[in-house]
């Protein structure tokens, strides 16, 4: 029950809801995507802006990402890229049988966290659930791209991030740290490179994944995002944490496009039903 907010109950929803959400939900084709009999050509070439640069707009979801079993009589799904990075996941950042490089005092908090069942994670509040969740969450999110900013909704507790484009450099003046961190984005070739610092680590913040691997207010991340193809995004997420990890260590999270469907509208605590029956969560 505690972990009414996480990946269980969101496909409960989903498969109780579906019918009547594809019923009542509008659906329209979306423009300007390639297709043959009316069917979009996912390997189509990759889109671009009026200036040359990867179009990253669209909305994605998660898509496969290892660590789990495949169907009956299949071969398990892979826990790595080709090339040995790890594949992330919603449960754990860097997928199933990769030892996460933590720092001692953060190995015993993610154990308290996952023996008190992960009731202190800040899905379970409706609150911004961090980067990496957000990336791994099975609900949509959708991607804007203008010139000088790009916008991430997510349609789990209906997120909204920014990324600056427009060659700022991370803010020096002592801010109040930001759920979301704070992001700045710059094209490599046709890698876009976001670099993220300046979160909220507090207790309440600082998960990683659903089992509360953490982070602090140290953390940087580097995300390198590349659409290889119209249907396909993949992100290389580098997660830098002195206080936490004893190295920074790298993960991928693949998703794929979604077409002529849009995003609900999804308010985490509109009928919310089940938080007075935790405590509130320790403070730091």
């Amino acid at each position: 029950m505690a972990l009414r907010l996480t990946l269980a109950s969101v496909l409960a929803l989903f498969v109780a809801l579906s019918s009547t959400l594809l019923a009542q939900w509008p659906s329209y084709p979306t423009p300007d995507v390639p297709r043959k009999d009316g069917k979009p050509i996912l390997d189509a070439p990759t889109p671009r802006t009026a200036d040359g640069k990867v179009d990253f707009s669209g909305i994605w979801l998660r898509a496969g990402g290892g660590g789990g079993r495949g169907r009956q009589g299949a071969p398990p799904a892979p826990t790595t890229t080709p090339d040995g990075i790890p594949l992330s996941t919603f449960g754990e950042v860097a997928g199933r049988g990769y030892a996460l490089p933590m720092q001692p005092w953060a190995a015993d908090l993610k154990k308290r966290r996952m023996a008190d069942n992960n009731k202190d994670n800040p899905d379970v509040w409706c609150l911004p659930i961090g980067l990496m969740q957000y990336h791994n969450h099975p609900q949509p999110r959708q991607i804007v791209q203008t010139k000088n900013l790009m916008l991430i909704t997510y349609e789990s507790n209906y997120g909204l991030r920014y990324i600056y484009m427009d060659g700022r450099p991370a803010p020096n003046n002592d801010p109040t740290p930001w759920w979301f961190g704070y992001s700045r984005g710059w094209f490599e070739g046709d890698t876009l490179v976001v670099e993220t610092t300046n979160f909220r680590g507090d207790e309440r913040a600082g998960w990683l994944d659903v089992n509360g691997s953490p982070y602090t207010d140290a953390l940087k991340m580097t995300e390198r995002f590349r659409r290889p193809n119209f249907g396909t995004l993949e992100i290389d997420i580098t997660i830098d944490d002195a206080k936490a990890y004893t190295k920074p260590f790298t993960v991928r999270v693949n998703q794929r496009i979604m077409v002529d469907q849009e995003m609900i509208e999804f308010i985490c605590n509109e009928n919310e039903q089940s938080t007075r029956h935790l405590e509130p969560p320790k403070k730091s």
